[in-house]
């Protein structure tokens, strides 16, 4: 046993001894060994025995005072110790010192105040984590000695005398004013209740240090400023500061009855309005002059029209149908269908429109905040705009954004509309086969609806907004209509000033709306649609581009979707080059940002189920995360015979290798394999005609291909392949099989050859140069109508290719052979 238990086990065994009778017969019972009768007196200071030396407990919200009773919650597990020796104690008497905000963990004997109050400890009670007890305030007392700076605290204390001033008219006038402001609390504040009756009843001023106490604890003055009170020991002084506590107190108190005198008045008030509203309606309904739905209804499409510029023709409508619908009965079907077409007659935007912000600053902050790469696509977009701003008008214009999936065609639409300030409106043709989509249906139907384009308007609620017709290459076509046919009247500038709806039956202004419309391919769009639109093509991305995309979108938009923070998971710039290299080599990002998606998700288990607090995505361990790679460095066919073209799908830009292969010498013959459509095997004929016919032109043997049966075969069976820029590529194959010479160097090709040796031009240049770069090709032969096409691609395309110009086959042969 230490020398300090030992102490203390002395000193409470002295205690006991020499306590009274009373409190000797106490008993640490809890509940049992005190009534109501025995508390009802705890408001005036018991004569207790006070100890030299007691346990501290510290107190956070506000000190206690000498003439408090109240409960205590206490923490079980860091205060059971220091209540159990209280307990011990034969006075059962503990400190409580107010020591602020100071939390438990920065807790030090320095914290504690040298003034607290020490309490009578009865009832304590455990449960669960907390304990329990009524704090019956005794005397203050002042720290003068700490034996124990480390729970449980134990000090050795003094209860300094409290003097009154020698002035008792003065005192006794403070101890008047204390009392009637008490008084005065009481009715306006439900929190003291009747009790605190008595117990005022209970305190004379011939006592003024009790009710200065008692004063002072029932106000909501902070802990620092009450602490002061505790500190002064005369009392004359303590009653100064507290009076003042006191008053405002009151204050308070008067300000919280008058704003609930308001707010009840204001809850009468409406309540009596409401009562009085509902007796009208019964009044006037028995007299007959209240309004029935019907007059409700002509009134609310009345208004409607007051803050719109009405067309005339359509004003004598709304008219024709506002005197129909005032005769007609409300329970009849003709009401409701009246009624709904007059609420869409009203509903829509007569003559307001949003003012155009024409700043092409503000328009490329705009573009480049929301898109990386795409340079020639936002120049056209800043070029349309600076169009619209001599003009004055951006509208009646129709862009058409075409492009492989994934590439942004619809954000850049968004874009334009947030850059223009105008409201946005988009919905999808693709797979629409009636033309009442567009058009309406005829009020005649039942069920009959506008079509999109009034839905839109009623929507946005202004003449102007942008709306975008998304996929309008993949409309369909039914017994119910041409959609494509429907467009042309509302994509014509010509036409949609006065464009005709079906249900609404009156002519609509759209030529104030800026129309944009998105496509994969322009081969199934009609020929006079398509005429009808200014054509804006989006390619595919680079991987450079794709990795500013992943950094400055798609990575950060996942993490704050599934509230990640970005230090909790770390993707390399080499594993995000892996991922788009070997995970994700379509034109578009949708398909990299599934690939990132499904790398949070994996990380997000790893970080729960291992308990880490950042995860490390590199190029080691990414296929953890995403498996092997779906694809792997094209490597460039060589040997004779084999040629690698360029060709353009609906995903972008391909290399396409095309292998010539002689099979026997027993016949002459030409085969071809590979799923060529119609066209490629017209330019295979070709290229084989051309081939045989100048064999000694270019130094081959004349008579190879008489007794040569020759096999033409374009890698990847199973994919259809078609178009006519593949002419130049397989003439170079058969060729190459002819001289048994090999192309040696990465090299690609395109163009359209004819029977007579010329290279005619093709399209898809950006995407066939974007593609020969990714598979790592920077020698290409363009034919020489191409030129401008290669010209206008941006420089970071073009930046370490060596392009050829071809005008005749001849110019082909020479790069390729020499």
């Amino acid at each position: 046993m230490s020398d300090y238990d030992q102490d203390e086990q002395n000193w409470q065994q002295s205690m006991r001894d020499n306590a009274d009778d009373d409190n000797a017969d106490e008993k640490w019972t809890g509940s049992d060994g005190e009534t109501e009768e025995s508390l009802s007196n705890a408001m005036v200071p018991a004569s207790e025995y006070l100890p030299e030396r007691i346990y501290l407990l510290p107190i956070h919200n506000r000190p206690f005072f000498p003439a408090q009773v109240q409960p205590l919650v206490i923490n079980r597990e860091r205060w059971e110790d220091t209540m159990r020796r209280v307990g011990n104690t034969p006075h059962h008497t503990l400190g409580v010192a107010f020591v602020g905000d100071t939390g438990v963990d920065n807790l030090t004997h320095e914290s504690f105040p040298e003034y607290g109050t020490a309490v009578k400890v009865h009832k304590l009670q455990g449960e669960d984590q907390q304990l329990q007890f009524i704090a019956q305030g005794l005397r203050r007392f002042h720290i003068q000695r700490w034996l124990s700076k480390k729970p449980p605290y134990l000090v050795e204390v003094s209860y300094p005398r409290e003097p009154v001033d020698a002035d008792e008219d003065e005192t006794r006038a403070y101890a008047m004013a204390i009392i009637n402001g008490i008084k005065e609390l009481l009715p306006i504040n439900p929190l003291y209740g009747e009790e605190l009756k008595h117990y005022l009843n209970r305190f004379s001023p011939h006592e003024p240090g009790p009710l200065t106490d008692f004063a002072a604890a029932i106000t909501s003055a902070r802990g620092g400023e009450l602490q002061k009170v505790l500190e002064t020991l005369p009392v004359q002084a303590r009653m100064e500061k507290v009076l003042p506590l006191l008053r405002k107190e009151i204050d308070v108190a008067q300000l919280q009855t008058e704003i609930s005198e308001q707010v009840n008045a204001q809850m009468q008030e409406r309540q009596r309005e409401f009562f009085l509203r509902e007796q009208l309606k019964v009044i006037q309904r028995e007299l007959g002059i209240s309004k029935d739905d019907r007059e409700n209804d002509v009134d609310t499409f009345r208004d409607r029209l007051e803050s719109l510029v009405v067309p005339p023709k359509v004003l004598t409508r709304i008219e024709e149908e506002l005197d129909k619908l005032s005769v007609l009965e409300t329970g009849s079907p003709e009401y409701g269908t009246t009624r709904n077409y007059l609420d869409w007659l009203t509903s829509m935007p007569w003559g307001v429109r949003s003012a155009d912000q024409m700043d092409l600053a503000h328009a490329r902050r705009i573009l480049d905040r929301d898109h990386d790469g795409l340079n020639d696509v936002k120049e056209r977009i800043v070029e349309f705009l600076a169009e619209g701003t001599f003009k004055g008008d951006v509208g009646g214009s129709i862009l058409l954004l075409v492009g492989p999936p994934g590439v942004g065609k619809t954000s850049v639409g968004r874009s334009i509309a947030e850059a223009l300030g105008r409201q946005f409106y988009r919905f999808s043709v693709g797979g629409m086969r009636d033309e009442a989509e567009i058009k309406g249906h005829r009020r005649t139907y039942i069920g009959a609806m506008p079509g999109k384009l009034v839905q839109a308007l009623k929507e946005v609620e202004v003449e102007n907004p942008v709306i975008m017709l998304d996929e309008i290459d993949k409309m369909g076509q039914s017994f119910q209509g041409d959609p494509a046919s429907a467009l042309l009247e509302v994509l014509d500038p010509e036409q949609n000033i006065d464009f005709l709806d079906h249900y609404l039956d009156v002519r609509l202004d759209l030529s104030k709306v800026l129309f944009v419309c998105t496509a994969n391919t322009l081969d199934s769009i009609p020929g006079p649609l398509l005429d009808r639109m200014e054509q804006i093509r989006l390619s595919g991305y680079i991987a450079e581009e794709k990795v500013a995309i992943a950094r400055n979108h798609l990575w950060p938009k996942l993490l704050e979707r599934d509230r990640i923070p970005k230090k909790r998971i770390n993707l390399t710039d080499a594993a995000l080059k892996q991922v788009i290299e070997g995970y994700a080599r379509e034109a578009g990002v949708r398909q990299l940002e599934k690939q990132l998606h499904s790398i949070v998700r994996k990380a997000a288990v790893k970080l729960l189920e291992n308990d880490q607090q950042s995860v490390k995505v590199s190029v080691k361990n990414l296929e953890e995360f995403l498996g092997a790679p779906l694809f792997r460095q094209e490597q460039v066919l060589k040997g004779e015979g084999v040629v690698t073209g360029l060709a353009w799908t609906s995903m972008g830009g391909a290399t396409l290798p095309i292998e010539a292969g002689k099979v026997h010498s027993l016949t002459r013959g030409f085969k071809l394999t590979g799923k060529l459509g119609e066209v490629m095997q017209e330019s295979a004929n070709i290229a084989y005609s051309y081939t045989l016919g100048h064999l000694a032109e270019y130094g081959a043997d004349a008579d190879f291909f008489d007794s040569a049966f020759v096999h033409l075969h374009v890698p990847e069976g199973a994919t259809p392949k078609d178009g006519p820029s593949a002419g130049v590529t397989m003439t170079t194959a058969l060729l190459s099989l002819a001289l048994h010479l090999s192309i040696d160097r990465p090299l690609a090709m395109t163009g359209e050859l004819t029977l007579t040796g010329q290279v005619l031009p093709v399209g898809g240049i950006r995407e066939k140069i974007i593609a020969a770069r990714r598979s790592k090709i920077f020698e290409v032969i363009l034919p020489e109508a191409n030129r401008r096409d290669y010209a206008e691609l941006p420089d970071y395309l073009k930046e370490g290719v060596t392009v050829h110009f071809a005008r005749r086959y001849q110019d082909v042969a020479k790069v390729a052979f020499g």
